[in-house]
């Protein structure tokens, strides 16, 4: 969120200011784009995130494959902006926004008064109601859920290696990836480099190359929202890398055994895996999109409203 005010509440005191005080809250994309367009405003901006830094999410599932450090992809917000003197980065979360009265609530108590707001909130991953699915399928939207995937991927390999079944060696070498999006093809494709390649030497008892990585996707084609011409040529890339490509597939449940999921009127099917990842997003919206004088609403929060 960017909140403008003339007229400042600052550690108990107020101070007048000719220029106009802008907050945010948000450190993403959105939030942190928006205060570097400022910097030559007369504002004065504070920049409120529940984490100081900004996160490239396009590089997370290089995270989650172990290709990169999360200190590789996040930047300290306020060494981002340390140049830029009419910024002020302040750590917290909102929970509530009054436009009346013109003043954001954080989680701890405090309270930020505000002339203009811009909210800039960003999306979270969607279970489609089915929130008891996210224990057995991480989403890969932080730092945490991205090394959460990693620890997941490594140790099926071990277990694989101490298996005393096939059947329990192939379940554990089974990766499922559900959501053909941006995401879930970045993740089945760096997942098979590091079966073929990365770990191919590795192990005695099994051979990492027998990994089973399966991407399905609800649509008929893999990245929707993409050309279909760019969509067949992804499609193409990672089949050519080992991961099988499962279209127009609902998948229903997500537990501790596997998956269970269906193609149109045929019956369910269950297909037994020990690793699952959810690899699409969905705008959800935080806040409520309510008219609210000043407040103008990032597109990709806006977006939510409609989903």
């Amino acid at each position: 969120m960017i909140l403008l005010r003339q007229s400042c509440v600052w550690e108990g005191t107020t101070h007048e200011r000719k220029n106009t005080r802008s907050s945010f809250s948000a450190g993403g994309f959105g939030g942190l784009v928006a205060a570097q367009k400022l910097k030559r405003a007369n504002v004065q901006i504070t920049l409120i995130d529940r984490r100081n830094f900004h996160l490239f999410q396009p590089l997370l599932y290089q995270v989650a494959t172990g290709s990169l450090s999360p200190g590789e992809i996040a930047a300290p917000l306020r060494g981002v902006l340390s140049k830029q003197k009419n910024v002020q980065v302040l750590l917290g979360e909102a929970v509530d926004v009054d436009p009346a009265g013109k003043h954001v609530t954080l989680r701890d108590g405090a309270s930020f008064e505000y002339d203009s707001l811009l909210v800039a909130t960003g999306s979270q991953t969607s279970y489609y109601g089915n929130d008891s699915w996210r224990q057995w399928a991480p989403s890969l939207k932080s730092v945490e859920e991205a090394t959460t995937i990693r620890h997941k991927i490594l140790v099926a390999f071990e277990r694989a290696e101490r298996a005393t079944t096939p059947e329990e060696a192939r379940a554990w070498l089974t990766f499922v990836i559900v959501g053909a999006g941006a995401t879930g093809m970045e993740l089945a494709g760096a997942l098979a480099e590091i079966a073929s390649e990365t770990l191919r030497h590795d192990f005695r008892a099994i051979n990492p190359q027998d990994a089973h990585i399966i991407l399905m996707e609800g649509g008929p084609r893999v990245l929707s929202a993409f050309p279909e011409e760019l969509s067949a040529k992804a499609e193409e890339l990672v089949t050519r890398l080992g991961v099988k490509v499962t279209k127009n597939v609902m998948v229903t449940c997500i537990d501790a055994d596997g998956v269970t999921y269906s193609h149109a009127e045929e019956s369910p099917k269950h297909l037994a895996a020990q690793n699952c990842a959810l690899g699409r997003r969905r705008c959800l919206q935080p806040l409520s999109a309510r008219n609210w004088p000043n407040a103008p609403v990032l597109k990709q929060t806006v977006a939510a409203a409609s989903k």
